[in-house]
């Protein structure tokens, strides 16, 4: 029974499956792991500066991850950059909805009080951005190394950034 869970688990990993369940157990081995200080999270070197530098303009951020919510705030209360959790307002994952549902871009709107056209989603998937497109929600395509491949037309149709650093943002006062 237990290499049959084993086995599944690794299949659904192996298909970059996204289901709540799967994300919940990585939470909590992360948990292990983290908390033992046998792993740091580490972002993208312009990422925390960014952040700090809108939250200091009075903006809010969220995150929205098909990881969990315990994981989120794991990666950022453990960091290389050490407890940054002060700076994000809020977690929402595949509880709310799935990432490729517009509706789920409502839900969170409407969770943070919120019109949708006042958010800017950040993705590397481009049917995450479509979603939140279609729920008429701003979005830029992330283009990071690792990241899939875009095809031509969605690179002239998304705003795409290589860096948070590229994004300039309206102050929220």
């Amino acid at each position: 029974m237990i290499q049959a869970v084993v086995d599944n688990v690794c299949w659904q990993m192996s298909l970059d499956r996204k289901t709540t369940a799967l994300k919940q157990l990585q939470g909590h081995m992360w948990r292990a792991a983290f908390t033992a200080g046998l792993m740091k999270a580490e972002f993208f070197a312009d990422v925390v500066p960014a952040v700090r530098k809108w939250r200091e303009a009075g903006m809010k951020v969220y995150i929205y991850s098909s990881g969990s919510v315990e994981a989120q705030k794991l990666l950022f209360g453990h960091s290389t950059e050490g407890d940054i959790l002060e700076l994000v307002d809020g977690h929402f994952d595949t509880k709310i909805g799935r990432k490729v549902e517009s509706e789920s871009y409502r839900k969170i709107a409407d969770s943070i009080g919120c019109s949708t056209n006042n958010i800017l989603f950040l993705t590397d998937v481009t049917r995450e951005a479509s979603a939140a497109e279609e729920a008429d929600v701003h979005v830029a395509v992330v283009v990071r190394p690792g990241n899939a491949g875009l095809t031509d037309d969605e690179k002239t149709y998304y705003s795409l950034i290589t860096s948070f650093s590229e994004l300039y943002l309206p102050s929220s006062t």
